[in-house]
């Protein structure tokens, strides 16, 4: 896997270099690479669509703005997902300055789904979604992105251990969320 790892930073470098040399054509091949996971990414921290979409859409802009400041010596990846989850933390900060009429209103949300897939679902993400922030995050990555604890730490910046820690403490979190009233088999 180490070997795949290898093979994808080097494409991922020639791709940017693409871009920086001219070729704006590369620019859709880093959205084809990465835009469905910095999708996901977003989508598990906001548990929202339309957010996810936009803050995929701002990622992408701010990386071929800023991607002359990327450094090649570090994995691509760790750099646009740090932009994801940065952007997805910015995200919540703005919606909690915010109500939506929904809310104001008083509107209930529709019934859930009765797939029973579905609404386990549902129940996981709504368990997670009462996680803060930080917690979500190291979650999302490790048990929705599958990264490494390595793949993590350079993600959000800190040191492996604090990622194991976070993570511990985090999964006790959700455990417990998880336990709250919700659907009645799950």
């Amino acid at each position: 896997m180490e070997q795949t790892h290898a093979a994808a930073d080097e494409q991922d470098r020639a791709i940017v270099n693409r871009y920086l040399e001219g070729q704006r054509d590369a620019a859709g091949d880093l959205v084809d690479r990465y835009q469905k996971r910095v999708f996901n990414v977003a989508l598990r921290m906001l548990d929202n669509v339309q957010d996810a979409e936009d803050v995929t859409q701002t990622v992408f802009l701010n990386a071929f703005l800023k991607l002359r400041t990327y450094n090649p010596k570090y994995r691509f990846f760790s750099w646009i997902y740090r932009m994801a989850v940065n952007e997805s933390l910015n995200a919540l900060k703005r919606r909690r300055r915010t109500v939506t009429l929904d809310d104001a209103l008083g509107v209930q949300a529709p019934d859930p789904p009765a797939d029973r897939t579905a609404e386990a679902r549902e129940y996981v993400g709504k368990a997670l979604m009462r996680l803060t922030p930080d917690d979500r995050a190291v979650v999302v990555l490790r048990h929705f992105v599958s990264f490494s604890y390595q793949e993590i730490a350079d993600v959000l910046e800190i040191p492996v251990r604090t990622v194991k820690s976070r993570l511990f403490t985090a999964r006790d979190r959700l455990r417990l969320a998880l336990r709250e009233p919700g659907p009645a088999s799950c």
